[in-house]
């Protein structure tokens, strides 16, 4: 499989597998002092809503580095992203962030240092929502 920027795919995302719709890749760029991943999705390939929770700080940042894709908070419009695009998810949001239909799309996910941090995975994307998207 051919990289889509400088960074290398990794493998397939089967640890996280639960929690996307289509198939993720990822690659641990870092995991010393702050944890940087390159995180490429296929086409039509999305994350569930999920939450990062912290107690204080916390969080997550997106750098979008090929293809194009979508981030979303609840109760608002979805965001259409491409190459060069950054998004600051403040902790304790609901979001997803994913592949468009039509195309490969990667980021790197760089997660805020905090006090309490954790993850919370919900529900898919509603379909029928996402395959309005163009």
């Amino acid at each position: 499989m051919q990289n889509l920027s400088v960074f290398e795919i990794g493998e397939k995302n089967n640890a996280y597998a639960k929690y996307f719709v289509g198939q993720s890749y990822l690659n641990i760029l870092s995991d010393k002092q702050v944890v940087i991943a390159n995180v490429t999705f296929e086409p039509g390939c999305r994350n569930n809503w999920h939450i990062h929770h912290s107690n204080s700080g916390g969080g997550q940042i997106l750098i979008i580095t090929a293809g194009r894709g979508y981030y979303q908070e609840w109760n608002k419009e979805p965001r259409e992203l491409k190459p060069g695009d950054v998004v600051n998810i403040p902790a304790n949001v609901k979001h997803w962030h994913g592949a468009a239909k039509n195309s490969w799309f990667q980021h790197l996910s760089i997660e805020v240092p905090g006090e309490g941090n954790s993850n919370e995975w919900l529900e898919p994307v509603d379909k029928d929502f996402y395959e309005e998207l163009n």
